[in-house]
Parts: C-alpha cells; sequence; structure tokens
C-alpha cells in the first residue's frame, strides 16, 4: 500500500530532521520563491536518480542545483566575470546560470553534459535547510514530469505524495514561475534559454551586452537546462491558447469549456460559472503567482478545454507566454478561431 508523505512545518526541529534525510540519500519536496522544488543531494548520483525515478522524468532532461551562498558556487560550476556580475546582482534570486560543471556534480544530474545549471534560490527556510544538510541540492519542480509545476505544499501532495514520504511547507510561491535560465558557458554571447521572472532586458543591463534568445527546437538528445521542451507544464485538460479573448468569444462558445482572461473582462456576464482571470486589474506578477493554481483548479474541475489568453508584452508577459505555449495544444494566433 502506497505511503503517504508527512507536511512539515520549518520547525528547527523539522529542518534538522529533513537535513538528515537528503544527506542520506533521501527527497524531500521544498519550497523556493518560485515553485516547489523535488530536492536530494546533487553531489551524490544515486540521490539523483531517485529524482528522476520519482518524477517519471527523462534522464535527457538535467536538474537545477541549488546552493546557499556564493562561496558554493565553485563546488559545483566553473564560474566566469560575468557569472559573478550576475549573481552578485541578482542572487539570493531567480535566475539560473549555465556553467561548466564541476566533478563534485554527478553526470546523471546533467543529462551526461560537461554543464550545469546553478542557483540561489531567496526562500529563506530552502537556504537554511541546504546549509544544514551540508550539500547543494538538485531540486526540479515536485510535480510528475510535464505536469503544471506545484506552488504549495498542498499540490505537491496531490500529485507526489504517494510516490515521497517528505514535503517542507513554506507557504505559498511568491513568485509562482519557474527561476530565468541564461547559458553562459561562452559568456561573450549570452543567451536566454528559459524566461522567468528576472527578464532579459535586465540581465543585458547588468552584462553590458545583448542577450540572445535561444530559437534551438527542442531534439532527442540532452537538454542543456530543463524547460526546454515544447510540451511541459501542461494540465491533462487540453489549454488552447488565444492571441486575444473578448467577453463575446467566451459568451458564444462551449459552456463545458473554461474560458481564462489574463485581467477582469468588463461585461463580462459570467452566468454559465466558466469565465476566470489571471488578476482583476492585469497585474503580470499576480498573474505568475496565480497561473499554475489557476490551471490545476480547472483541471480537476471538470471542463473539456481551457482557453487561455496570452499576455502581450516584454517581460513578465514573456515569461508567462513561454509557459502557457508550453502547456497548450494548440494556438489560435487570431482572435477567432475554430472552437469546436
Amino acid at each position: 500500500m502506497a505511503r503517504n508523505a508527512r507536511i512539515y512545518r520549518g520547525t528547527p526541529r523539522n529542518l534538522a530532521r529533513l537535513a538528515r534525510v537528503l544527506r542520506e540519500g533521501g527527497l524531500v519536496a521544498v519550497p523556493t520563491e518560485t515553485v516547489y522544488g523535488l530536492a536530494a543531494d546533487a553531489t551524490s548520483r544515486p540521490a539523483c536518480l531517485r529524482i528522476f525515478a520519482a518524477k517519471g522524468r527523462p534522464s535527457s532532461d538535467p536538474l537545477i542545483v541549488h546552493i546557499a551562498s556564493l562561496r558554493d558556487l565553485a563546488r559545483v560550476a566553473v564560474p566566469n566575470a560575468a557569472a559573478l556580475r550576475l549573481a552578485r546582482r541578482f542572487w539570493p534570486g531567480a535566475l539560473t546560470i549555465v556553467l561548466p560543471k564541476t566533478d563534485d556534480v554527478p553526470d546523471e544530474a546533467t543529462a551526461g553534459l560537461p554543464s550545469v545549471a546553478v542557483r540561489m534560490p531567496s526562500h529563506p527556510l530552502l537556504r537554511r535547510l541546504i546549509r544544514l544538510a551540508g550539500v547543494p541540492l538538485a531540486a526540479p519542480s515536485a510535480n510528475p514530469f510535464g505536469y503544471v509545476s506545484p506552488t504549495t505544499a498542498a499540490h505537491v501532495a496531490r500529485s507526489l505524495g504517494s510516490r515521497i514520504r517528505h514535503i517542507l511547507d513554506g507557504g505559498p510561491s511568491a513568485i509562482g514561475l519557474e527561476s530565468t535560465i541564461v547559458d553562459l558557458r561562452a559568456p561573450r554571447r549570452p543567451v536566454l534559454l528559459r524566461p522567468g521572472p528576472i527578464t532579459r532586458q535586465q540581465v543585458a543591463r547588468v552584462l553590458g551586452v545583448p542577450v540572445a534568445r535561444s530559437r534551438k527546437a527542442p531534439g532527442r538528445g540532452s537538454q542543456v537546462a530543463p524547460g526546454q521542451m515544447a510540451r511541459h507544464y501542461s494540465p491533462r485538460t487540453p489549454v488552447i491558447l488565444h492571441a486575444r479573448l473578448t467577453p463575446g468569444i467566451a459568451a458564444a462558445g462551449s459552456a463545458r469549456d473554461a474560458w481564462v482572461f489574463v485581467r477582469r473582462p468588463r461585461g463580462a456576464r459570467d452566468k454559465r460559472g466558466n469565465i476566470f482571470w489571471l488578476d482583476a486589474r492585469g497585474d503580470l506578477g499576480r498573474a505568475a503567482r496565480r497561473l499554475f493554481a489557476l490551471l490545476r483548479e480547472l483541471d480537476e474541475g471538470g471542463f473539456r478545454r481551457i482557453h487561455v489568453e496570452r499576455p502581450r508584452g516584454a517581460g513578465m508577459a514573456e515569461a508567462l507566454s513561454d509557459r502557457l505555449q508550453r502547456a497548450s495544444s494548440s494556438w489560435l494566433g487570431k482572435d477567432r478561431g475554430q472552437l469546436a
């Protein structure tokens, strides 16, 4: 019989216990400011393999390694001047940097590649746990591979509770979207691999050079960093992404479908209980915090399809659009599409 995971409050006693679990090669779901992660000792091959097994994650998709201080960076990666500039500006925070790896990081954590994705999270409980464990922690999102990322301990319990034993509750994720990933293996040619809370423009200002957006299509080989799959962050219910939604389109559409606007639509009369929005005023920071939780809620709501309006613009809009594009089963680039 499957054993359900226990949810722990962040008390000193519980943190000490969970740090021991990690040192002994076990798994702990942990809070971060971005989304909840499934953590294990990043220097242990067996521990990293347990992450892949629990998530059903393909070995070609590497893990992000989390550290507690800048002093720890050299243990897992070979930094350069550009990486140190970004780290001093944005760490602790939602920025992941791809660099050459050291021998302390097993190939299983990096999809067999000689590079590693590293970040220093800002969540105080996680940083305390890393210090107590005494090892860097590999921690992808704490969900079955490809499903919507979790932003609460309850999300983790519902989707992974029968596969893991320990969940540290640190409250709802403050940001709600995964970290920005920048490839700095060639520091003069930085590449944005995954948009996130820290924008490409912010990174470019610190580095003093343009930051290219990766245009490489996902292939069959190993990925340089997570979040590169064409289909990812997806609920079981099909998601249809629209360039623009209007109350009229939602009213004319199926009552069995959910309709999600970026902001609360004016004049919408939700008589059927199937109209939703990411934020009443269209604030994209608050929309990011709500996105994954709303997708999970709608996925469990019995809807046939989920129609979502695509945020427009740069910055956080780019990150939200990226997640929705990967979550969607189709993209309707015009106001009206085939809504059969």
